[in-house]
């Protein structure tokens, strides 16, 4: 029960941090951050709500999504190794982590044709962080147009995890300068309606800056084990 009201407790939070900064919650996606968490648990998140799941590791996902099943979305978020594009590509409904031209051919060709396109969304790094992949912002704009192109892949818009910062506005001048990118990329293509940023510690700031999908974790999850 304690994990139950750890559910409530933080759509709660969410809820009234919406309401108090003029957003609407139901323009939002929550995307529970998965990895490490025991396939129960997420079955109790999806319960109280939580229908988004992102996963990190193909192995350890592929196991939850047998024994759970399709009904809740799930959204793969950790480095893609070309090797493994296939089993990734037959088994998400997105691909949030796609950086480069290579691994979108390997998704798309190996999407099955009786499955939806599959949603993509390109990662950037609006920081040029050595330590995390992504594109810099003003190589997303190429990238989205060779991605269009690839027929079993819908191109969803923008992720990115910037450098961390418990600055408030800092947070939101980081988020501010990849909504920024968005908008400039969704005048040229305005199918893109995702941008998805915010963590625990950040979402707040996201929300503000444009964010329609936010990473949670901790705050859903509690510590992993």
């Amino acid at each position: 029960m304690a994990e139950v009201k750890k559910f409530k407790s933080f759509l709660a939070e969410f809820n009234e941090t919406c309401c108090r900064i003029g957003k609407n919650p139901k323009d939002i996606t929550i995307l529970g951050a998965s990895k490490g968490q025991q396939v129960d648990s997420i079955k109790l998140a999806f319960e109280e709500g939580i229908k988004h799941f992102g996963e990190n590791f193909l192995q350890e996902a592929e196991q939850k999504i047998l024994e759970i099943g399709n009904l809740p979305t799930w959204h793969f978020i950790g480095s893609i190794q070309s090797r493994k594009a296939k089993r990734i590509a037959s088994l998400f409904h997105w691909v949030q982590t796609v950086d480069r031209l290579k691994v979108a051919r390997k998704l798309n060709e190996n999407r099955p044709q009786e499955m939806e396109k599959l949603n993509v969304c390109i990662q950037v790094n609006p920081d040029n962080e050595e330590s995390k992949s992504g594109v810099p912002l003003a190589g997303t704009k190429n990238l989205i147009g060779e991605l269009a192109q690839l027929e079993r892949l819908r191109v969803r818009g923008l992720m990115s995890i910037p450098a961390p910062t418990k600055d408030f506005e800092q947070q939101r001048k980081r988020f501010g300068r990849i909504r920024s990118c968005f908008e400039d990329l969704k005048a040229i293509y305005p199918q893109l309606d995702t941008l998805s940023m915010g963590m625990s510690e950040d979402y707040e700031a996201a929300i503000l800056e444009g964010s329609t999908m936010i990473r949670i974790g901790t705050n859903i999850f509690g510590a992993r084990n």
